[in-house]
């Protein structure tokens, strides 16, 4: 690797390690001391662990962004894979259907909370208007905790824009010779997809899993803190809400801390697990 390759590289790696190493080492270390920024932080070993795992607060959190990303991304993996397949053709409208399905992902979060606000409103918003057109029962969204739960998992659904361009690159790099080649042994579109386009996209698919695995949890903040503050009876409660208000409403950071290496090594886990299944952990995958 050549000198000026380093160079162009030093900006990056600084900044990964300015911008994610030392911050995510000073969450390491600060977990494990009581910090409330009134006061040197003192060292508690494991308290603020235990604090946690007997906070019926957090234990709420934790439930809820278990609900969430069980749900939510298995559909956003599923919305992506089916959008990249339907669009992979090119037509005279296919730039003007993939756009619409990028755009929800540029949209700032914010704004992208407030259109769903109205979107959920049982009075006027279009979806209820829609259910009840239809002659459905037009239900009260983000007052129920079990439908404002799956509220939340609609929402995320549709912000699946760069899952979408992944697996569209995914799908132009798979050699066409191999679809012809099976056309002419006589596999017809299901066992080409299946024996074909889905073990070629295997990869791309867990990187896009893992992917969504850490963003999900982090993409929930921003709708929780204004369409519902974790409302209603803490259904919309969050992992990120929760460490929100730990560390800036009453100044755990020790506790916030805590929190946030615990999601991160649960991840962690999910992602070591998924690919011990895979066989990725070994060495062993195989298209």
């Amino acid at each position: 690797m050549s000198k000026r390759l380093y160079l162009w590289l030093a900006p990056y790696v600084l900044g990964t390690i300015i911008l994610v190493v030392v911050p995510a080492l000073a969450t390491a270390v600060i977990a494990f001391t009581r910090y409330t920024t009134l006061a040197p932080p003192t060292f508690v070993g494991w308290q603020n662990f235990r604090d946690l795992i007997a906070n019926r607060y957090a234990t709420y959190a934790l439930f809820n962004s278990l609900f969430f990303v069980l749900l939510a991304v298995p559909l956003r993996l599923f919305a992506a894979f089916f959008f990249a397949l339907l669009l992979q053709q090119k037509s005279a409208l296919s730039g003007v259907y993939r756009t619409a399905v990028y755009i929800p992902t540029i949209i700032p979060e914010a704004a992208y909370a407030l259109i769903w606000l109205w979107v959920f409103n049982p009075v006027y918003g279009p979806l209820n208007l829609l259910l009840a057109t239809l002659g459905l029962p037009a239900p009260d969204w983000l007052n129920n905790p079990i439908l404002a739960r799956l509220a939340f998992v609609i929402l995320s659904t549709f912000q699946i824009g760069e899952g979408f361009l992944l697996l569209l690159v995914g799908l132009q790099t798979i050699p066409k010779q191999l679809y012809e080649a099976a056309a002419i042994d006589g596999a017809h579109s299901a066992q080409r997809f299946w024996y074909i386009t889905l073990p070629l996209l295997t990869p791309w698919l867990l990187i896009l899993l893992f992917r969504d695995l850490l963003a999900s949890l982090q993409n929930t903040f921003t709708p929780s803190y204004i369409i519902t503050y974790g409302g209603p009876y803490y259904a919309t409660t969050f992992i990120p809400l929760v460490v929100y208000e730990l560390a800036f409403d009453f100044f755990e950071f020790g506790m916030a801390a805590a929190l946030l290496l615990l999601t991160y090594i649960g991840i962690g886990g999910a992602i070591w697990a998924i690919l011990r299944l895979s066989g990725l952990a070994q060495g062993s995958y195989h298209v």
